[in-house]
């Protein structure tokens, strides 16, 4: 009986010691760093603890106690700050990620084009990115669903971010358009999508009226004109492919028609709208191009142009659309826009929160903020200076680059033609 007692006492003892090993072992402290909060003033000689994947707590050395048995991580001559959020990208996507049988598409979820393995992903993760809004391409008025992925290894499904529904994609302009498609001009497209969303009006109240009333007949089972109302019921919001002005003039009849909720992606006339936009409080997330390349919509770029929105009181966000703008380089466009007269917290933020907003995840993360999720990135100098690179960049509490490992730097030097081609580059 004492022997009994002696094994189930210390199975209990072991147990217990095996359940806090665990726990201090996903407790991570960084020390001695810049914090760079975002919606809060910057830490120096700052103390951020992370566990079980979100922020237990951040500021000054000094009102910060490092829990007994967390993994430290010295942190000095470091900047850390929150993970970037990408709200336009077609990582994981390429090259199957325009539908071109239809015009009209709201059904389709590129949730099932989404390769997770693609190693693009490993390139944008080197480049600070943690959070990508992936979509459908811009060659349709409707395009389908987008979906809001964490950059972190697993399936499609396991990369979702917890929680999110994704949105829709749209477009307008001469992408959509063609002389050998319909529609071939800028009206029929915005006909084509007024028409699909009063059709989405009509199906909810007859699917409606059948569920109040048992003699009335449901309609059929529509999967796109489901998603639209979603999108009416603000479940999903609307993002919009939109370069000139007047065709971002197109997209805001629209919304004032519909009601939806929407973010202006790319937007590169919308400085010029900025009074229009701002007493809309529109979202813009603005695509900032150092050369125009040969799409004549985005001839007047303007690296002013983050900065006159700014001015006018929008909160924008800064993207890749990765390949436009490789992943790596997002950083750099938000010195871009500082370079033309953004505030530097204006430039961080259009890389963190306010991208956070566009796609309902600002309660989650977007900010380094007690409770929010564990998404860093450790930077050895200015974020905003070229010579600066990503040291690290974790996602949930967990490191998914390391700089100081060759193999893993190739993503960040060559890219990943490289980094996957040729390995033995990152060995000494």
């Amino acid at each position: 009986m004492h022997t009994l007692l002696f094994c189930l006492r210390w199975g209990a003892l072991a147990l217990g010691l095996l359940s806090a090993s665990l726990a201090t072992a996903q407790t991570v402290a960084f020390t001695n760093a810049t914090l760079y909060p975002i919606t809060d003033k910057v830490i120096d000689n700052g103390t951020l603890v992370i566990r079980d994947g979100k922020i237990a707590a951040i500021g000054p050395a000094s009102e910060v106690t490092v829990p007994k048995g967390a993994t430290i991580v010295d942190a000095k001559g470091k900047i850390i700050m929150p993970g970037i959020v990408d709200t336009h990208s077609h990582l994981g996507v390429a090259g199957d990620h325009g539908e071109g049988s239809a015009t009209l598409n709201p059904e389709l979820r590129i949730l099932d084009s989404f390769w997770a393995s693609d190693p693009r992903i490993k390139v944008a993760r080197a480049g600070g990115i943690t959070v990508s809004n992936v979509m459908p391409g811009s060659g349709n008025v409707i395009g389908g669903q987008t979906i809001y992925v964490k950059l972190r290894d697993g399936t499609a499904d396991e990369m979702l971010v917890k929680g999110s529904v994704g949105g829709l994609k749209m477009a307008n302009g001469e992408n959509p358009k063609g002389d050998d498609k319909s529609p071939n001009t800028r009206m029929a497209a915005a006909a084509l999508a007024r028409q699909k969303y009063y059709d989405a009006i009509t199906y909810g109240k007859k699917r409606d009226k059948a569920a109040q009333d048992s003699d009335s007949k449901a309609p059929d089972l529509d999967l796109g004109l489901n998603t639209l109302l979603e999108v009416l019921d603000g479940k999903r919001i609307v993002h919009h492919h939109t370069h000139r002005s007047d065709d971002i003039m197109t997209v805001l009849r629209l919304q004032d028609e519909f009601g939806f909720r929407l973010v202006l992606q790319h937007g590169i006339e919308s400085y010029k709208l900025a009074e229009e936009l701002a007493k809309r409080d529109a979202m813009v997330s603005y695509i900032l191009l150092d050369s125009p390349g040969g799409k004549h919509e985005a001839a007047e770029v303007s690296l002013q142009g983050p900065a006159q929105l700014e001015k006018a009181g929008l909160e924008i966000a800064l993207h890749s659309d990765d390949w436009v703008i490789d992943s790596r380089f997002l950083l750099r466009t938000a010195a871009l826009a500082v370079r033309g007269g953004m505030s530097r917290e204006g430039a961080l933020r259009a890389l963190t929160i306010n991208p956070a907003k566009m796609l309902d995840l600002d309660k989650q993360l977007g900010s380094l903020e007690v409770g929010k999720d564990a998404d860093l990135v450790l930077f050895d100098g200015d974020p905003l200076s070229l010579y600066t690179h990503v040291q690290q960049t974790w996602i949930d509490g967990q490191k998914v680059y390391d700089r100081s490992d060759k193999s893993q730097r190739l993503y960040a030097t060559g890219g990943f033609r490289v980094a996957d081609r040729y390995p033995h580059l990152g060995e000494e």
